[in-house]
């Protein structure tokens, strides 16, 4: 493991909730950021195949209407593994490079019916190190998503360090952040939906606080990336270009923002980090280690996965 590498960022747009076309362009995006010499990337929240913004559109009345959105949702949803982490893995290995994706998972060990918002993990060799359900979907989306549990919190050792993952608003959750912390995370992927200056202002606190890399990636999408037949496309205000405008950004161990926030535009960001900048960061303040207290305090997870070894 070098201690200077280039990780990515890549705020795009999918192919909206079409799941072939959308992992399609996942392994481009793949391919392109392996060779400009990246050896991490990470997609946005629920990239494959779209997040299902109509949650803060359609009234829960309207039960044809989000039955309707919901098979298509399902039906664009991922199976871990099936055919389309095939794919990705054979673009990771392909392009040598670490993939952190969100997408939406399917429950293939029960039902098949129900669905989690999840990022899948892929290392440099086309291997699948694990998976992180979101533990809270957050207002409207737990009408979408159920909640994952704790053995999903976990890091993996990879090439460019121990690398985790926290989606969008878990990462306001403290004893969440914690979980990971005590992991020995490094690289802490935080996909989100999240647009707000006041996102960004959390990020640099994560990254100060946990004393690690922090790659905060949001999609892009604009009204024209939805199809005209999908009906709640008219909810929308007259006039709207942008549902979202990403404002991704790699943020550094002292809160330094090392790329971004980008907006409005459809990109891979990049940035060069230096792993011992992890342990300069940590001298005055290591939350799990000589600042933790665990004569005071008392921590657990219930289910806890542990550090993953390749």
């Amino acid at each position: 493991m070098e201690n200077i590498v280039k990780i990515a960022a890549a705020q795009l747009s999918p192919l909206f909730l079409n799941k072939k076309k959308t992992v399609e362009k996942a392994c481009a995006a793949i391919s392109e950021a392996g060779k400009n010499g990246a050896k991490l990337v990470v997609f946005p929240e629920a990239f494959i195949a779209g997040y299902p913004d109509w949650i803060w559109l359609i009234p829960n009345g309207k039960g044809a209407e989000l039955d309707q959105l919901y098979v298509k949702l399902v039906e664009s949803a991922v199976s871990i593994p099936d055919e389309s982490t095939a794919k990705l893995c054979k673009a990771a290995r392909s392009a040598n490079i670490n993939v952190v994706m969100g997408m939406h998972e399917i429950n293939s060990e029960t039902s098949s019916t129900s669905l989690y918002n999840c990022l899948l993990f892929i290392d440099e060799h086309g291997e699948i190190l694990g998976k992180h359900r979101k533990l809270i979907p957050t207002g409207g989306e737990r009408l979408i998503w159920a909640q994952g549990d704790g053995s999903t919190l976990a890091a993996y050792d990879t090439s460019v360090g121990k690398l985790a993952g926290l989606i969008c608003w878990e990462n306001y959750m403290p004893l969440a952040r914690n979980a990971v912390y005590e992991c020995g995370t490094q690289v802490l992927a935080a996909p989100t939906w999240d647009k707000s200056a006041n996102w960004i202002i959390s990020m640099q606190h994560v990254a100060r606080e946990g004393g690690l890399f922090v790659v905060s990636t949001c999609m892009t999408l604009r009204m024209n990336d939805i199809p005209d037949d999908y009906e709640f496309k008219r909810l929308y205000p007259a006039g709207k270009e942008w549902i979202n405008t990403g404002n991704s950004c790699i943020v550094g161990p002292n809160g330094e923002i090392l790329a971004g926030p980008s907006e409005a535009e459809e990109h891979i960001l990049y940035a060069e980090i230096d792993l011992q900048k992890i342990v300069a960061a940590k001298r005055m303040f290591d939350a799990v280690g000589h600042y933790a207290r665990p004569d005071v305090f008392d921590f657990s997870v219930a289910g806890k996965g542990k550090s993953k070894q390749k």
